[in-house]
C-alpha cells in the first residue's frame, strides 16, 4: 500500500511537471495529461491498480461537476439557454443514438444497451479542455458561454443515459418508453432535492458563525453529500450537483461575505480539480495495461480501429447538429432573429470544441468489473474504456492543438454587444466608490470634522470617482482603444511586481513586521487578479 502511494505520488509530481512545461510552451494543458497517462502504461515495472469502480465515480464526479456549475455565471446561462439545451441535450441523445447503433454494427458482439453506454461515456465534451485551450484567445463571448453551458448540462444527460444504459445491461430488461418518464422523473427529482440541499447548505454559511477554513471545507463537501441524499432515494446525483452548485454560485455573494473566505475558497478549489484532473489520468496510465491484457478476442489494433471509428462519428455528428442548430431556429423565429447571427464561423468553432476529457474517461473507469451475480464478467467492459481513452486522446491531442490555429485562421470578431470588460470595471468602480461617498455623507459627517482620517478616505474618494469619470469618458470600443488598454495592463504588472520586489526588501529590513507585509502582499495579489482575469492570461 505504502508503495502504491508513494508511486502515485511520484507519477503526479512529474505529471506536475508536464504541465509546468505545457504552460511554458503555450499548450493547453490537459493535452499534456492524456499524453502523460499514455506514457506511464509504457513504463516497466509500474504495478497495475485494481480500482473499485464505485469509488472512482463517488470521489471524481460530484467535485468535477459542482466545479463546473460554481464557475458558470446563471445570467449568461439563461440569456443563451436556447443553444445551450439544444447542445447538451439534443447533441448528447443524437450522438447516443448514433454511436449506439454504429458500434453494433461495427463490433462484433455488442450489444445495443452496450453502444448506449459507450455514447453516453463519449457524449459529453469536457469543460476544463475547452476553456483551457481557449483561454487567452480571442473567442466571442457568446461561444464561450455556449460552451460553458453545454459543458456543464450535458455531463449531467450523458451520465443519465449511461446509468440508464448500465442498468439495462446489469438487469437484461430495457423499455424505451419506461426509460423516458423515468428519465423525466429521475432528472426532476435530483434538482428538487440538490435545490433543498443547497438551501441547507446556504442557510448553514449565512446563519452560522463560520471560519474562512470551514466553509471551504464545507463547499468540498457539499458536492459529495447532495450526489448521496439524492443516489439514497434513486434520483439523480449529478442533476442533484449541478442545480445545487447553480444555486449556491447565484447566493455566492451573501454566503461568502469577506475576502479572505472567498480567496481561501478559490485556493482550495483550484488546487483540488487540478489534482482531480491530473490524478484520473495518473489512474488510467496504471490501469491501461490491465485493460489492454483483458482484451480478450479484440486485439490492440482492433480497439484502435473502433476508438479511431467512434472519434469520427462524435466529430462529424457534432457538425451536422450545431449547424442546423445556429441557424435553423432563426428561419423560424423572428424573437431569435433579434439577436445578431453567428454566421458560419461562430459555430465551426463550437464544432471542433468538442473535446472529451477527464468526466468521460472518469464515467469510463466506473463501469462495475461483476454483473449482479458478482461471477459474471461485465461484458465489453475493457473494450469500452479503451475505445474511451483513444476517443479522448484523438480529440484531445488533434482537436486542442489545432483549435487556436483554426481560431486564428478565423479572426473572429466579437458579434454581440458587449461592453468592454475594462469598461464595465471602472463602472462597477464608480458604483462602488459613489456607495461609499453617500454613506460618509449620510452617517460620518459629524466624524469627519474630528477624525483626519476619514477626511483623506473622503478626498481619496472624491479624486477616485473623478478619475473613474474621466477614464469612461476617454474610453471608446475600437482596435486602438484596446491596444491602449493592454498597454495599461502591461504597465499595471510590471508596477506591481516592482512592489513585491520592494516588499521583499523591507521584509530584509525587518522594520516592518512579517504581518502587516502579509497584507501588502494580499492586496497587491488582488490587484494582479483582477488584471490578469480581464486578460485571460
Amino acid at each position: 500500500m505504502h508503495h502504491n502511494i508513494l508511486l502515485i505520488l511520484a507519477l503526479l509530481f512529474a505529471v506536475m511537471l508536464l504541465v509546468l512545461l505545457a504552460k511554458r510552451i503555450k499548450v493547453a494543458y490537459p493535452i499534456f495529461l492524456v499524453i502523460a497517462g499514455l506514457g506511464i502504461s509504457f513504463i516497466p515495472g509500474v504495478p497495475v491498480l485494481h480500482l473499485d469502480p464505485n469509488l472512482i465515480f463517488l470521489i471524481f464526479l460530484p467535485p468535477l461537476l459542482y466545479e463546473a456549475a460554481w464557475y458558470t455565471s446563471w445570467n449568461d446561462f439563461w440569456k443563451w439557454k436556447r443553444p445551450i439545451s439544444l447542445l447538451a441535450f439534443g447533441l448528447v441523445f443524437f450522438t447516443s443514438t448514433i454511436v449506439a447503433y454504429a458500434t453494433t454494427a461495427i463490433i462484433p458482439g455488442f450489444t445495443l444497451a452496450l453502444g448506449f453506454l459507450l455514447g453516453g461515456i463519449v457524449s459529453p465534451p469536457d469543460a476544463v479542455a475547452a476553456a483551457t485551450v481557449l483561454k487567452g484567445m480571442s473567442v466571442p463571448k457568446r461561444i464561450l458561454t455556449i460552451l460553458e453551458g453545454e459543458s456543464l448540462v450535458n455531463d449531467a444527460s450523458s451520465l443519465i443515459v449511461f446509468k440508464f444504459a448500465l442498468l439495462a445491461i446489469l438487469t437484461g430488461t430495457f423499455s424505451m418508453q419506461q426509460a423516458t418518464g423515468q428519465f423525466f422523473q429521475v432528472a426532476g427529482m435530483g434538482i428538487v432535492i440538490g435545490l433543498a440541499g443547497a438551501h441547507i447548505m446556504y442557510a448553514i454559511h449565512r446563519f452560522l458563525p463560520t471560519t474562512p477554513a470551514i466553509d471551504a471545507a464545507l463547499t468540498v463537501m457539499t458536492p459529495y453529500l447532495l450526489y448521496l441524499a439524492a443516489e439514497q432515494f434513486h434520483y439523480s446525483g449529478v442533476m442533484a450537483v449541478v442545480s445545487g452548485g447553480l444555486f449556491m454560485s447565484y447566493r455566492s455573494h451573501e454566503v461568502f461575505r469577506t475576502g479572505s473566505t472567498r480567496i481561501n475558497m478559490l485556493g482550495v478549489w483550484n488546487t483540488m480539480i487540478f489534482v482531480m484532473n491530473a490524478l484520473v489520468f495518473v489512474l488510467i496510465g496504471l490501469v491501461l495495461p490491465d485493460i489492454i491484457a483483458g482484451l480478450g478476442d479484440y486485439s490492440v489494433a482492433d480497439g484502435i480501429k473502433y476508438g479511431l471509428i467512434v472519434s469520427g462519428i462524435i466529430i462529424a455528428l457534432r457538425f451536422l447538429w450545431v449547424y442546423p442548430a445556429a441557424h435553423i431556429p432563426r428561419w423560424l423565429s423572428a424573437k431569435v432573429r433579434q439577436d445578431p447571427s453567428p454566421g458560419w464561423k461562430g459555430p465551426l468553432i463550437i464544432s471542433w470544441a468538442g473535446m472529451r476529457g477527464v468526466v468521460s474517461l472518469a464515467t469510463a473507469l466506473s463501469i462495475p468489473v461483476l454483473m449482479y451475480d458478482k461471477v459474471t464478467p461485465f461484458p465489453q467492459r475493457n473494450l469500452i474504456i479503451f475505445i474511451t481513452f483513444v476517443v479522448i486522446f484523438i480529440t484531445l491531442v488533434f482537436q486542442g492543438l489545432s483549435l487556436p490555429l483554426i481560431i486564428k485562421w478565423l479572426k473572429v470578431k466579437e458579434i454581440d454587444n458587449i461592453v468592454p470588460e475594462e469598461e464595465q470595471l471602472a463602472g462597477i468602480q464608480l458604483r462602488l466608490d459613489q456607495v461609499a461617498l453617500k454613506t460618509l455623507g449620510e452617517k460620518y459627517d459629524n466624524a469627519m470634522q474630528h477624525n483626519e482620517l476619514i477626511r483623506i478616505y473622503k478626498s481619496n474618494m472624491e479624486n477616485e470617482i473623478l478619475n473613474v469619470t474621466q477614464r469612461l469618458a476617454s474610453m471608446e470600443c475600437d482596435a486602438s482603444q484596446a491596444k491602449e488598454i493592454k498597454a495599461y495592463h502591461k504597465m499595471l504588472l510590471e508596477i506591481y511586481a516592482r512592489q513585491r520586489k520592494e516588499l521583499f526588501l523591507l521584509r530584509k529590513e525587518k522594520f516592518f513586521s512579517d504581518e502587516e507585509i502579509r497584507k501588502a502582499e494580499m492586496q497587491l495579489d488582488l490587484n494582479e487578479l483582477k488584471i490578469t482575469n480581464s486578460m485571460h492570461l
